[in-house]
């Protein structure tokens, strides 16, 4: 399995799970066990996704699951908002940005699998015949 820890889109990820379940505590007893529930998995879910899409031969399809994830959340959080689960508009502000953070950062790691990232095909392709004097027929 690919390593992940050093990622930024992970750490980002890991944040804002760590974020939603300290903020859903504070949720009303019936928020807290129904929207708030739903959140934590969801977010929850996005981490997971993201280790998935780093390990994954084939990225894309991985990375479109992620961004459904991350438009889940971030529909979860809209209606926490309009039912008034935050305590206030900071603490819902606050996540709506830790969960764009890791939308952007999606995004970006999209268009660069699209455009065929020079580092990921680098690791894929040994490099043949270089000019370093230890080729096979050296």
């Amino acid at each position: 399995m690919a390593r992940y820890e050093h990622l930024p889109i992970y750490k980002a990820a890991l944040d804002a799970a760590v974020h939603f379940e300290q903020v859903v505590a504070c949720f009303s007893r019936y928020h807290k066990y129904s929207l708030g529930t739903e959140l934590r998995h969801a977010s929850r879910a996005v981490v997971e996704q993201v280790i998935r899409a780093n390990s994954a031969r084939e990225r894309m399809p991985e990375l479109i699951r992620l961004r459904d994830g991350l438009e889940r959340v971030l529909v979860l959080l809209r209606l926490a908002k309009e039912v008034k689960a935050f305590r206030s508009f900071q603490a819902y502000q606050h996540a709506a940005e830790l969960v764009v953070k890791v939308c952007r950062q999606n995004e970006g790691w999209i268009r660069s699998v699209e455009q065929g990232s020079p580092m990921r095909s680098s690791r894929r392709k040994p490099e043949t015949g270089g000019g370093d004097g230890l080729s096979k027929g050296a």
